[in-house]
């Protein structure tokens, strides 16, 4: 639920700024309808892009979550290069390398989750196109179902982290 929230904060505020941005490059025009529509439809098209970008944003600051908090009796720690000491507090320059691994396993679960769901459906309904069903919304479905299972993944791949009990 954050990462949804943060992302659309981070989409709503970009797609804000530029639309702003435009609208002052043309001189502030008065407002009257056809200024509200192509504003509109500007913000429509840049938020689009810039809940990308949010998301982004949103992972990399999500992953320092998962260092502070305690679930289930055990929380994950981020160990220095030789696994001797704990790295405490955890900075975001800390979690460069351990997002990239996270990201790069992320894009590889999101598309194998997409063929997975384009061939189930394309199996069962011979009507449909392969990838119909696919579109922006579908897609952030589909990273966060797969962020999860990545992180899973990561915990076992990476010998910088470590879980312990708290």
């Amino acid at each position: 639920m954050r990462i949804t929230f943060e992302s659309v904060v981070f989409a709503i505020f970009f797609s804000f700024v530029i639309t702003l941005f435009f609208y002052m490059q043309k001189g502030a025009p008065t407002m009257n309808e056809e200024v509200k529509t192509a504003l509109l439809t500007i913000f429509k098209f840049w938020f689009t892009l810039s809940w990308s970008l949010g998301l982004l944003i949103a992972l990399f600051r999500s992953i320092k979550y998962f260092f502070y908090s305690c679930a289930g009796g055990y929380m994950l720690v981020l160990h220095t290069c030789n696994k001797e000491k704990k790295i405490f507090p955890v900075g975001y320059g800390d979690l460069l390398k351990v997002w990239r691994k996270w990201l790069l396993l992320l894009i590889w679960m999101s598309a194998l989750t997409t063929l997975l769901i384009s061939v189930v459906l394309y199996v069962a309904s011979l009507k449909q196109s392969f990838f119909a069903w696919f579109n922006l919304f579908s897609l952030y479905g589909i990273v966060l179902i797969s962020g999860y299972a990545s992180l899973v993944l990561l915990i076992a791949r990476c010998k910088k982290i470590g879980v312990e009990q708290c």
